[in-house]
């Protein structure tokens, strides 16, 4: 909810088109290629369509167009985002208009003579520049690529439906696709605002190696008698926390796609991946499954194990076999299927020696199973797998810390600052690291404090823990901030809250025309607690300050340029050679004086002390344009009334603290305003996507 209002602030006049000279070839307009056309235009890049003759190039147009006016009814889109998607595409049967493209994605007939062909005529048309990608999901990339003579710029960019609006990609390259082809590949994926996970060329590729089988074994459920569709259906809902479940998933996505899935990963892996023969007959006789019937939940127990050992197995042999990380798996099944947890983190909550032992029980009685070394010793060890989000990439004396949770929108939590911390202090101490720059994956910088903690916290009355991870976050934002190598964060996404404060610590921050900064703590009930008003009241005074945080509006990347709080606004490409060029200058003090542009002039009134006590009384700041008093004083009253008040206490006392006595002060509010009502209705709220009931003061969880 939050990210949605704060993308509806964003001016769209005002923002520059990011890489407008990169330009995008899609071919094949069915759904697939229609969809990930759409995708491509809605972020702005320039899209050219391509299919074999002009009625299939319209009727792909005006999928999009549907799709639009959807998005259009639904308030997701505005009818003048529709006019400017569609303007960016450009529609064509001429192949000859892919001559000078940057990538070329194809989506086509899944059939390896149809692509080997198409890439053979691209192979012709296309510059050496052009890179080739295959939205395959059941083919090797690289016998797709040895039909062209480019097979170092040949990859695999694998869509999931509905390509528009899933966020997941998988990214595979073959073995002789170069680094900058991966890169690039990567480059044009965050571009676009997909998340992308790399995956080793392999049958099934990360996601569906474990969900085409989990299925399939539905099917096996039904064929032995052990309960009917809707107990089946159930129970994979309640164990998996999804909506729905196998059976219906198969009707609604198509049960030949199963059945041809299960045979490609039979041939390719092992028989236990075969189609179920009912499965086959189903597709034969061109049925759907019947999904009304009674719910027997005494078979819950026993189907939950037999799906559970299925995904389970796979998902760590796959893992064994370099297929994919532990990270990258979860994400693929978070991100691409939408599960709540992704197989690992399940694992972790059925219990590892619970979920050997089911594992072993099916390979056992099943030919072709797998038996995983990476379980088996978890299992005996009996410790809970454990994620690393923090991945860390050295280039050019710059150390890259990437905060890789991007299904939360890498949120920060006690593990993430903690692996940060290490990832920091390593980096920091080796001779090769000239710079450390923090950026996160996907669609976001850094969208805050995991909600969830805080919550749990309150509920179970230890808000003590709250503060010391407050306190330990406070800790390594100050080693940012005083590092002898220069920090960089990389703002080429949404920030919220805390990950606003995490890149005001650093000494530098970089940004993207996507990139901004928000604090919406006060329509949370809190207040920011990581030094980002204290920083920003050092760098842009109370009033402005007062004005951001107090309001939650968001500074775009340009209004923080011009604030000096960000120190470039770059295009995607050339941030590695900006912050190149930020480390060789060195450290500069953020702190100092600045002019604040005089268009400003009229919040910094607005904020005043004067007015903000009128404002919290609910009356109409003096001396204040009489359209935007009505509008301050409406927005304020949305707000949580301690942490409006908590927060002008805060940056009044912060004016004449050093950072190091601001933090403290900040510490110090902490246990008073997480025992407050307001916070745990605004908390809890935010999960939910409805808006907060505030009640004010006296009132304690």
């Amino acid at each position: 909810m939050l990210a949605g209002e704060i993308r509806e602030d964003i001016s769209h006049l005002e923002e520059e088109l990011l890489l407008a000279n990169y330009k995008i070839g899609v071919v094949g307009a069915g759904n697939m290629g229609a969809g990930i056309a759409q995708k491509l235009a809605q972020e702005e890049l320039d899209v050219i369509l391509v299919d074999m003759n002009d009625e299939k190039v319209q009727k792909g147009l005006e999928t999009i167009s549907s799709t639009l006016t959807e998005g259009v009814e639904r308030g997701i889109f505005t009818e003048e985002q529709k006019t400017e998607t569609l303007n960016r595409i450009y529609a064509t049967s001429k192949f000859d208009d892919l001559t000078s493209v940057d990538l070329v994605i194809e989506a086509v007939f899944e059939d390896l003579k149809v692509k080997g062909s198409l890439f053979q005529k691209l192979d012709d048309l296309c510059e050496s520049k052009t890179i080739f990608a295959t939205n395959t999901s059941s083919l090797f990339v690289k016998d797709i690529a040895q039909f062209t003579q480019r097979p170092d710029r040949f990859i695999g960019m694998h869509y999931f439906y509905h390509p528009a609006k899933n966020r997941l990609v998988e990214v595979i390259p073959h073995e002789n696709t170069s680094k900058e082809t991966i890169e690039k590949t990567m480059l044009i994926g965050k571009l676009h605002n997909k998340t992308c996970i790399l995956v080793k060329d392999s049958p099934g590729f990360a996601v569906n190696r474990y969900f085409v089988p989990f299925l399939n074994e539905s099917v096996h459920l039904l064929e032995e008698g052990v309960a009917n569709i809707p107990t089946i259906d159930a129970a994979a809902k309640e164990a998996f926390e999804i909506g729905m479940g196998p059976f219906e998933l198969m009707n609604v996505t198509g049960l030949p796609i199963a059945e041809h899935s299960s045979s490609y990963l039979s041939k390719e892996i092992s028989e236990f991946y075969a189609p179920a023969a009912l499965l086959k007959e189903k597709v034969n006789n061109n049925d759907n499954w019947p999904l009304e019937g009674e719910i027997v939940e005494q078979h819950f127990p026993f189907i939950k194990k037999r799906l559970f050992a299925t995904v389970f197995g796979i998902a760590a042999s796959q893992v064994d076999e370099g297929v994919a990380s532990i990270e990258d798996t979860d994400i693929g099944a978070k991100v691409g299927l939408k599960w709540k947890l992704g197989p690992f983190e399940l694992m972790n909550k059925y219990g590892l020696e619970e979920a050997y032992e089911a594992v072993e029980e099916l390979n056992e009685s099943r030919v072709g199973f797998h038996d995983s070394s990476l379980l088996k010793e978890q299992a005996q060890k009996n410790q809970p797998f454990s994620f690393q989000f923090i991945q860390t990439e050295i280039k050019n004396g710059i150390a890259y810390l990437t905060i890789n949770r991007p299904e939360a929108m890498n949120a920060l939590n006690p593990v993430v600052v903690e692996q940060l911390e290490q990832a920091f202090d390593q980096a920091e101490s080796s001779d090769k690291v000239k710079g450390i720059a923090i950026q996160g994956a996907g669609k976001s910088f850094v969208a805050g404090a995991d909600i969830n903690f805080f919550i749990d916290c309150i509920e179970n009355n230890q808000i003590e823990k709250n503060v010391a991870f407050t306190r330990k976050g406070h800790y390594l934002f100050r080693k940012l901030e005083t590092s002898n190598k220069v920090t960089v964060a990389v703002l080429d996404g949404l920030s919220l809250g805390g990950g606003s404060e995490l890149a005001l610590a650093c000494q530098h921050i970089v940004a993207t025309n996507q990139g901004s900064l928000a604090f919406p703590e006060s329509g949370l009930g809190i207040y920011p607690g990581l030094g980002g008003m204290l920083r920003m009241n050092h760098q842009i005074g109370e009033e402005l300050t007062k004005y951001f945080v107090m309001t939650g509006k968001t500074i775009r990347a340009n209004t923080a340029l011009e604030l000096q709080l960000v120190s470039d606004v770059v295009e995607m490409e050339d941030i590695e050679a900006t912050i190149e060029t930020i480390v060789e200058k060195g450290t500069e003090d953020k702190y100092k004086e600045r002019e604040i542009p005089a268009s400003l002039d009229s919040l910094i009134e607005a904020f005043s002390e004067e007015n903000v006590q009128k404002m919290l009384n609910g009356e109409k700041p003096k001396n204040v344009d009489p359209e935007l008093a009505e509008k301050l004083v409406k927005i304020l009253s949305y707000k949580g009334p301690i942490a409006l008040k908590t927060i002008n206490d805060l940056i009044n006392k912060q004016v004449s603290d050093s950072i190091e006595e601001g933090i403290e002060l900040e510490l110090d509010y902490l246990m008073s305003i997480f025992k407050t009502q307001d916070a745990l209705n605004g908390l809890v709220a935010s999960t939910t996507g409805s808006r907060p009931e505030f009640v004010g003061e006296g009132k304690k969880v």
